[in-house]
């Protein structure tokens, strides 16, 4: 039986530092639909699931906005 562990939330110093992103970038992509969105995990506390951040990690230019893979057409 294979475990399978549990998705994370990252907080944004984690994300910027995986994917090497400026602050400012990553909310430009979040804003363009290139980068998965964050999830409110709290009343003032946000957070993006570490296998959408993996995930855009491994492929960035086919990863929409909530963290899936867009269905592609032709």
């Amino acid at each position: 039986m294979a475990s399978h562990a549990p998705d994370r939330f990252l907080r944004l110093n984690t994300v910027l530092d995986r994917t090497g992103l400026s602050r400012a970038t990553l909310y430009r992509k979040m804003q363009a639909g290139t980068f998965p969105r964050q999830v409110k995990i709290a009343e003032r506390c946000c957070g993006w699931r570490e296998s959408a951040i993996e995930e855009w990690l491994r492929n960035p230019m086919f990863v929409s906005a909530d963290g899936t893979r867009p269905c592609r057409v032709g």
